[in-house]
């Protein structure tokens, strides 16, 4: 996501730090790379052209802020553009005084809508609400099955009466429907096309009339670049669209729809798509991402996607047996299976700071996320028997060659494991003699320390 301008910004800035005193002229250069490097980011050049415009005129014989070097200065002006060009925070999404609350989901064929919709009722019923999902795309064959399919894997039912049947008069019947059963959302999967028409504008402006919903989205395909900005200018022209949903953004190393979309119509991104799971939907947060631009990290999400996949109970239960030394095999492969829950591993990676300016430092040798290598390591734990997994000490020669058999791996990966999984017992028993010590402070992580990580994914 944004990797190609992230880079180049990084990049410029740290040459900019060299140089201690700025003067007008690199002042001048800076905002000419930064032009170049959103122009090839796919970004409006009208969008550029006033961004830099603003840049310039809040660094060029401004006084720097009490505490800041010319440099950070600079720093901190774009990064409080990027969340201007971005837009405000959306806030949550409309509700009906009464419910059903109607969100109507539009957008072109081909753009992630209907898997979209989805996403959207999982995170709705992720939050205690009973969302109902309506299919009013007579049009696409196969259409009707799709979102059936979509609906049954996040658990939401799905309203349908066929293709015989108008999209109004669907929508019609599925709000009494919903009214009727106690859903608390209706969320409409309207039809797509290839391209905007006349035809496809008078039947979701129709639906729109009939239902009236607390909110129009449009799905956006993040890698269509500006294309994808003349789709949203279009269609909030008819619908007056109420945000944006942008998808593929994971996809996506340029990111210049995402960067002009809310400039051009004046309408916010609400969530983005982040990758292929039904989970993989974020709130768009204009500040959170421009940090993740500037490689500032994103704390804030990180947390969040720890809060909303790791168990407190559990966590709890495996620090205290880390504390004991009491930590098996069987502990590691549910941490394993957690830590995937979270999400490709390069996303999180994303989202620590500093971490941005360690891949620039490791020029040359990109640091890489496997994850053929932690399905190797689950695939290893899971043919062990439930006494080698609690007591790996047991696992010797004959066994090693069996588990390897099992696993479809070899001997030498199974040594690998359980080599590393025996460092990470003695790094944390190190941790916990510490931590009595009063050498290091409360919390198993809370001291400084120059040991590395056991495991090299």
């Amino acid at each position: 996501m944004f990797e190609s301008l992230s880079e180049k910004l990084q990049g410029l800035f740290q040459q900019l730090g060299k140089k201690g005193r700025l003067t007008e002229n690199d002042v001048n250069e800076a905002a000419r790379q930064i032009r170049l490097a959103l122009l090839e980011a796919d970004v409006n050049y009208r969008v550029v052209k006033d961004f830099i415009a603003r840049v310039k005129d809040k660094t060029v014989g401004q006084d720097v802020l009490s505490g800041l070097n010319a440099t950070q200065h600079v720093v901190k002006v774009v990064h409080d553009e990027l969340i201007a060009l971005l837009g405000e925070n959306g806030g949550p999404l409309a509700t009906a005084p009464r419910p059903p609350s109607v969100y109507m989901v539009v957008g072109l064929q081909g753009g992630g809508k209907t898997t979209t919709c989805g996403k959207l009722a999982a995170y709705i019923r992720k939050q205690g609400m009973r969302p109902l999902l309506v299919a009013t795309d007579v049009a696409r064959p196969a259409a009707i099955q799709q979102l059936q399919v979509v609906g049954s894997s996040v658990q939401v039912p799905v309203f349908q009466l066929g293709t015989k049947v108008s999209p109004v008069d669907i929508a019609r019947a599925a709000l009494g429907h919903a009214r009727e059963n106690g859903f608390t959302h209706v969320i409409i999967d309207t039809a797509g096309r290839l391209h905007v028409n006349d035809e496809l504008m008078d039947e979701v402006v129709a639906v729109r009339e009939a239902t009236t919903p607390q909110e129009t989205l449009l799905v956006l395909d993040a890698m269509t670049g500006q294309d994808a900005v003349n789709v949203a200018e279009q269609f909030n022209a008819r619908l007056d669209v109420t945000g944006f949903i942008m998808t593929k953004m994971d996809g996506d190393t340029r990111g210049g729809a995402a960067l002009s979309v809310r400039q051009v119509t004046g309408k916010p991104i609400r969530f983005m798509g982040v990758g292929e799971r039904y989970d993989a939907l974020e709130v768009f947060h204009p500040d959170r991402l421009a940090s993740r631009i500037l490689g500032m990290g994103d704390v804030l999400s990180l947390i969040e996607r720890v809060e909303s996949t790791i168990d407190a109970e559990e966590a709890a239960k495996i620090e205290a047996k880390l504390r004991s030394r009491r930590f098996d095999l069987e502990d590691f492969a549910q941490q394993m299976d957690q830590l995937t829950k979270m999400g490709p591993l390069e996303q999180l990676l994303d989202m620590v700071p500093g971490m941005a300016q360690l891949k620039q430092q490791m020029a040359g040798q990109p640091l890489q996320v496997d994850p053929k290598r932690l399905a190797h390591m689950r695939a290893i734990i899971s043919s062990m028997t439930p006494q080698e997994r609690r007591n790996p000490e047991i696992i010797r020669g004959s066994r090693r060659r069996r588990i390897a058999a099992g696993s479809g791996t070899s001997v030498q990966e199974v040594n690998l494991l359980l080599k590393q999984f025996e460092q990470m017992q003695d790094m944390f028993g190190q941790f916990a003699m510490m931590e009595k010590s009063g050498k290091m402070g409360k919390g198993m992580f809370g001291g400084k320390n120059n040991k590395k990580f056991p495991f090299s994914f």
